[in-house]
């Protein structure tokens, strides 16, 4: 669409907004400790829903589109691209993105919407905790002796 969006092919070593440009491989391994980090931490999506399954395959799955980019083409390639143009000729856009980047901002949106609702309608505690050792979740390692 002339004058509003294009498809355009332009590589980025950053991260959103070309942030932290020309670290291609330090932010490869940050997307590695991420996608690790959220695997470990998948209960606070409330992985039992629907909703809340979709955002984490949404946000895993942006991460690992955007980390194959990365590793393959050696910067992720971004193809969206929306923009005005003003009265001088000049383009004022958006930038670029893709479709991991949706991905990525679509499941934090829901994980936001999901928080939102729980926050709305809170359960009582009798309700969500079936007896007291669901409440934390701490697994201790047998006691090492030193002595």
């Amino acid at each position: 669409m002339e004058g509003f969006f294009k498809f355009v092919h332009w590589g980025n070593t950053g991260a959103a907004w070309s942030l932290f440009r020309g670290n291609n491989y330090l932010l490869a391994l940050v997307a590695i400790l991420a996608v690790v980090v959220l695997y470990f931490s998948r209960h606070h999506f409330d992985a039992r829903t629907l909703l809340g399954q979709i955002a984490f395959g949404l946000i895993c799955g942006g991460i690992v589109g955007n980390l194959i980019d990365r590793l393959w083409a050696g910067h992720v390639i971004d193809f969206i691209y929306f923009y005005v143009v003003q009265r001088s000729g000049a383009e004022v856009g958006f930038p670029a993105f893709n479709v991991a980047d949706s991905a990525i901002c679509t499941g934090v949106g829901l994980v936001f919407l999901i928080t939102w609702k729980s926050e709305r309608n809170p359960k009582t505690a009798e309700s969500t905790v079936q007896n007291k050792s669901e409440v934390f979740h701490f697994h201790f390692p047998q006691a090492i002796k030193c002595c």
